[in-house]
């Protein structure tokens, strides 16, 4: 992205220049993913801030109650998440659960806002406009595909065993397109690590839920499957 701002070209230059060197690619995923590229440097030096002007502070006090616990009410992770509206106030803009459906592009007029447009706000921070969410939706269409060996692991499961049981095996099959892992075996740099885990975590946000819908019909409409 450095080099197109240097040479000034529009943004139609840069797509075409683009689409012309990622033919395998959509137009829809090119443009998502420019979207995020564009903020995980300022993330990523962000952390390196942190790390580096506090990194020897301490947190707080462990207890033994609290490791008995489950590390309960430890500090021992950094993520950001919705874990509260204080939370979802915070990442995302600073708006509110009814601002967001307020603001963000729903199927049709007054409806519910879009997944795809949460979760367009939730990592970029801005609001999407609707046909930047139509792009990330068709990204995610082009993505919907299960490998029948991932149908095949979870049929040698019985029938009976619990739906959560057979969810998180059809998951954990999928791992065996894992790009991360394909890129950690060639010894990416961790500064790109972000490349592949986008690759994986939009792969799985996309075949999640046709595993699911597996996993019902097997076990509540007789085995009755309509891939």
């Amino acid at each position: 992205m450095v080099f197109y701002r240097s040479v000034s070209l529009s943004n139609s230059q840069v797509l075409a220049i683009l689409c012309a060197g990622f033919k395998s690619k959509p137009l829809s995923g090119l443009i998502w993913q420019f979207e995020l590229q564009e903020l995980i440097p300022e993330q990523q030096d962000r952390l390196k801030k942190l790390k580096s002007e506090h990194g020897k502070v301490q947190l707080g006090n462990i207890t033994v109650d609290m490791v008995l616990g489950g590390m309960r009410g430890m500090t021992g992770l950094l993520w950001e998440t919705s874990l509260s509206l204080t939370l979802m106030r915070e990442f995302a803009s600073s708006l509110s659960i009814p601002e967001c459906q307020k603001v963000l592009p729903a199927a049709k007029p007054g409806g519910e806002p879009l997944p795809e447009g949460l979760l367009w706000l939730l990592l970029t921070g801005k609001v999407p406009s609707k046909e930047q969410v139509n792009s990330l939706s068709q990204e995610l269409q082009s993505r919907a595909t299960v490998p029948d060996h991932v149908y095949k692991t979870i049929d040698a499961l019985p029938v009976t065993a619990h739906p959560m049981t057979q969810f998180t095996t059809g998951v954990m099959a999928l791992q065996v397109q894992s790009e991360f892992q394909k890129a950690y075996e060639k010894g990416i740099h961790k500064s790109k690590l972000w490349e592949p885990t986008y690759e994986d975590s939009m792969s799985l946000i996309a075949q999640v839920p046709l595993v699911a819908a597996y996993v019902y019909r097997r076990m509540y409409k007789n085995g009755h499957i309509h891939i």
